[in-house]
């Protein structure tokens, strides 16, 4: 079945369920896990590049934007670092064999190729639920993942919240009554 499985995970509400998923996919088949972080603008929470103005006026003002630019990046690593641990740690406690690595560039492009030199049997990762206009300018890193994978993609989608639960609920009463 599965020996090594691949996990792309962010910081979105969606990263514990795409861990959760891949953890007991692990347990059931007794592989182990290799967790991956990108850092990545695109990602939710990723800090703003300072823009470089050709008439650069205020020549302190750049440079305190990019110290500024920097702090907010070695945070944004580090909290990627911290949730890796975190999960390195409960996958570990569960059992399971894990590492992790955070890595720099294009998402879809680092899943697959880390998926090829780790030697994966399946990548766990979630989406997003862009589609229409946004996937196509924003792009899809679960679509370009499916399309350019060395192996099977398992993609999570984000489950109802409690708050969805109880309006829906709400609204079904509202029709039998």
């Amino acid at each position: 079945m599965f020996k090594k499985i691949l996990v792309a995970l962010d910081r979105s509400e969606i990263g514990q369920q795409v861990f959760e998923k891949a953890l007991g996919l692990a347990k059931l088949t007794q592989a182990s896990l290799m967790l991956l972080h990108v850092l990545s603008p695109e990602e939710d929470g990723s800090p703003y590049s300072p823009t470089l103005s050709n008439l650069d006026y205020y020549p302190g003002l750049s440079s305190q934007s990019f110290e500024l630019y920097q702090k907010q990046w070695d945070t944004f690593k580090d909290q990627g670092i911290q949730m890796l641990q975190s999960f390195s740690a409960e996958a570990n406690t569960a059992g399971v064999a894990t590492e992790f690595t955070q890595n720099i560039g294009n998402p879809g492009r680092i899943i697959c190729d880390l998926a090829h030199s780790y030697g994966a049997d399946l990548i766990v990762m979630g989406r997003r639920g862009r589609s229409g206009l946004m996937e196509l300018f924003l792009g899809s890193v679960s679509n370009y993942v499916l399309h350019h994978a060395p192996c099977s993609v398992h993609v999570v989608h984000l489950s109802a919240t409690p708050i969805t639960d109880e309006i829906i609920k709400k609204t079904s009463s509202n029709f039998q009554g």
